[in-house]
């Protein structure tokens, strides 16, 4: 049991189970009785402040599971204590017992509209007391840790939701160039031709590979061919103009662009666009034998997606496209007719 306290005097914050009364009353003979009704109860604290003014400050820091107060009191009406204590975020749903000398029905009305919890008449018989005090001290701490405990757990699933967002973006994308990778690709490519078929829409691939890479990697290094890949992904994010677009990496030097409801003459510009994005960057490609720098040969294909075809037919198109530019002589961009 905590020794008396009188203002100011606070003792440390006990464990969130403990109970923990703060009296609000102005004369300490009352806060003496209730000390002593108090003083054999090992789960109670027991806290005082005959100043009103300064009842607010003490309940921040102290934290009470439960306020007895005085409805008369010099300088502060009671009932206007209570409102302080009910907008205080601190102290809104902390139970509140006011004390009187009588009976007065509409004062006691009054009280319970401002959200007093009970009302008792001075001074109450200790058994009373310690019963109340109880009873809306436990409800309290039950609620707050009920609410603590739901909090806490909407914290985890957010935190867990964050991780597994960041966890799926991650699982979607290249770890080299930071773009759609194949699985993404896949997903994605699925997804956008199942879109097309219900709409009978045209879609758009572009298959693109950076020609002589392998000669590149031998010549510059690996470090620098990973440099030369981050430069063509980088390019092609650009392209991305659109939600439903996407460039990714489908493997080794080979990249892939998606151009959902893109026909044929926007497929070839975007693909003509990428080239004179590489010409631009201009990094040195001596061993090439396509062009002094690093460049790239691109297949097209543009279907209007009907029942029976296949996203692969689209690939395959893409494919040949490609494979007829790089055996054109690379650099270039290809259409498959």
């Amino acid at each position: 049991m905590a020794s008396p306290l009188f203002d100011n005097e606070i003792s440390a914050i006990q464990s969130p189970t403990r109970i923990s009364v703060l009296l609000v009353d102005d004369q300490p003979l009352i806060a003496e009785a209730v000390r002593r009704a108090l003083e054999d109860e090992k789960d109670i604290d027991f806290h005082y402040c005959s100043d009103p003014t300064k009842a607010i400050k003490i309940a921040n820091q102290i934290k009470p599971t439960i306020i007895l107060q005085d409805l008369v009191m010099p300088e502060v009406n009671g009932l206007m204590m209570v409102k302080f204590f009910r907008a205080n975020q601190k102290t809104a749903q902390v139970p509140i017992i006011v004390l009187s000398t009588k009976e007065e029905p509409k004062i006691k009305s009054d009280a319970f509209a401002l959200g007093v919890n009970d009302y008792l008449i001075k001074l109450p018989d200790k058994v009373e007391l310690i019963a109340r005090l109880r009873y809306h001290s436990s409800a309290y701490i039950y609620h707050r840790q009920r609410d603590e405990a739901y909090a806490a757990l909407l914290d985890s699933q957010n935190k867990l939701s964050e991780a597994n967002r960041t966890l799926e973006k991650l699982s979607s994308l290249d770890g080299l160039t930071g773009i759609a990778n194949r699985r993404q690709f896949d997903a994605v490519l699925a997804k956008e031709w199942a879109r097309a078929m219900r709409n009978q829409a045209v879609i758009s691939l572009l298959m693109l590979d950076i020609d002589y890479f392998k000669l590149y990697n031998d010549t510059y290094g690996h470090q620098q061919g990973d440099q030369g890949l981050k430069e063509v992904a980088a390019i092609l994010k650009e392209v991305e103009k659109r939600p439903a677009d996407l460039a990714a990496r489908y493997g080794g030097e080979e990249f892939a662009v998606i151009l959902p409801e893109t026909d044929e003459k926007g497929a070839r510009d975007i693909a003509c666009s990428i080239l004179d994005k590489l010409k631009a960057a201009a990094l040195p490609h001596a061993a090439s034998q396509a062009a002094p720098y690093l460049s790239a040969s691109i297949g097209v294909a543009t279907m209007v997606v009907e029942r029976g075809c296949t996203a692969e037919t689209l690939v395959s198109l893409a494919d040949r496209a490609l494979y007829q530019a790089k055996a054109q002589g690379r650099n270039r961009v290809v259409v498959f007719l």
